[in-house]
């Protein structure tokens, strides 16, 4: 029997918002700051804010390029 899924536009926003809180929580954890990161990736402020937030839809560029900014494998804000 199929579980209840959320509906596509809810799940990915969920998902968003997780990506951006495993960011925010390693990039904190190693004390750098969002300007630090933006400016390594490189992306405008506006974007990378959006990223933490979960409101943007970052390419698997970009995140391969936080991730390694961030200093930490793609996978470990993708689990």
């Amino acid at each position: 029997m199929p579980r209840d899924l959320p509906d596509d536009d809810e799940w990915l926003q969920q998902e968003r918002c997780r990506i951006g809180d495993r960011i925010r929580h390693v990039r904190i954890h190693r004390n750098l700051t969002q300007e630090r990161v933006f400016l390594a990736v490189p992306m405008t402020r506006s974007f990378y804010q959006e990223v933490e937030a979960g409101r943007a839809n970052p390419s698997l560029e970009t995140l391969l390029r936080i991730a390694r900014a961030i200093g930490v494998p793609i996978a470990d804000l993708l689990r």
